[in-house]
């Protein structure tokens, strides 16, 4: 097998839901993936992971996994305070990481993970599946020719009613908990993909008693007079609509813009359009999203890229910059970090 068609081996650092989501993802591709090891804090939860899995070797801590000589690249699928840590064991190990989202706790520790991956040479991906979803590509593209004129508006959400327990990570300050970081990175990504970095960032929040967000409302501005109107939470089933206007139509996602399979454009003087991509499956639009995710990673290791022209770094550092900026104006901060 060629180098430019070999499978790439992958090892998964965490064993919880998002983890196990992805694993099953990478094993729908098993003519281009091959799931080789799991790592986690605990011998027994690796082990357990692995044989759910089918996952040959299970290790009780990361460092093991990182060690491991058959592992090209490690998806962290671990709480957003520890992903410096854990993406950067295995950087410092000489591995390939795609890195769960938000790419980090703080923008700092973006700034440092990006930099410890560049001074290796090593490929850094943050796990924004949203920008390799092809109806999001497709979007970009027709905004890119001018379907719907200048784009000066975007509004986007993301919210849900949870009715977590006071010990639940999304709770847990410790944990990098609350809406935002969890949440909110999905429509303030979506945003920026568009529109770049704001000039401006308003926020309100609603805390809960731990010091984290419920929900929190967010207005990003630019000097161009584009504005974007954008939420997150877990206090009520808003959904996930999405809506990008311009001076001469609008495209609208009705539900899950950040998986989406379809949407409709609407060109002035135009009937609406429904553009619809049907690998993207309604009934499992993580897995197929999280697949095109898989499949971006695993083109550019066999390109020897850095990093993805999809998710590109700077992209990442900038949407950090936002979500601190969010935080600092909801009054939320991380112990130890901030």
């Amino acid at each position: 097998m060629s180098e430019g068609t070999r499978k790439i081996r992958w090892g998964i650092l965490a064993t919880g839901g998002i983890a196990a989501t992805f694993t099953e993802a990478l094993l729908s591709l098993r003519e281009d993936a091959e799931v080789v090891a799991v790592g986690s804090r605990t011998a027994q939860s690796a082990k357990a992971f692995a044989e759910r899995y089918g996952i040959a070797r299970a290790y009780g801590s990361w460092a093991e996994l990182a060690a491991d000589e058959d592992v090209d690249v490690v998806y962290v699928a671990t709480p957003h305070s520890h992903h410096r840590e854990a993406a950067g064991l295995c950087l410092e190990a000489g591995k390939a990481v795609l890195c769960e989202k938000a790419l980090t706790i703080n923008s700092r520790e973006a700034r440092e993970l990006v930099a410890l991956a560049r001074d290796r040479g090593l490929f850094l991906m943050e796990a924004m599946w949203t920008y390799c979803n092809p109806l999001i590509r497709e979007l970009v593209r027709l905004v890119g020719e001018g379907a719907i004129g200048e784009v000066r508006g975007v509004s986007a959400h993301f919210g849900f009613f949870q009715d977590f327990p006071p010990e639940h990570r999304m709770r847990n300050p410790a944990l990098g908990g609350g809406a935002v970081l969890d949440l909110g990175v999905y429509p303030v990504s979506f945003a920026q993909l568009l529109l770049g970095e704001p000039d401006a960032v308003q926020a309100w929040g609603h805390l809960l008693p731990e010091g984290t967000d419920a929900a929190t409302g967010i207005v990003l501005g630019w000097d161009n007079g584009a504005v974007a109107t954008l939420s997150c939470g877990f206090t009520s089933d808003i959904g996930s609509p999405a809506v990008v206007t311009g001076t001469a139509g609008r495209i609208e996602i009705r539900d899950g813009f950040f998986h989406a399979g379809e949407m409709v454009v609407h060109r002035r003087d135009r009937e609406p359009e429904l553009v619809a991509f049907a690998d993207i499956h309604p009934a499992d639009p993580d897995h197929t999203t999280m697949r095109h995710e898989a499949r971006e990673v695993m083109r550019a290791l066999r390109a020897g890229e850095t990093e993805s022209p999809l998710v590109p770094l700077e992209g990442s550092l900038a949407v950090m910059r936002t979500l601190d900026r969010v935080r600092e104006r909801i009054g939320v901060r991380y112990p130890g970090v901030d």
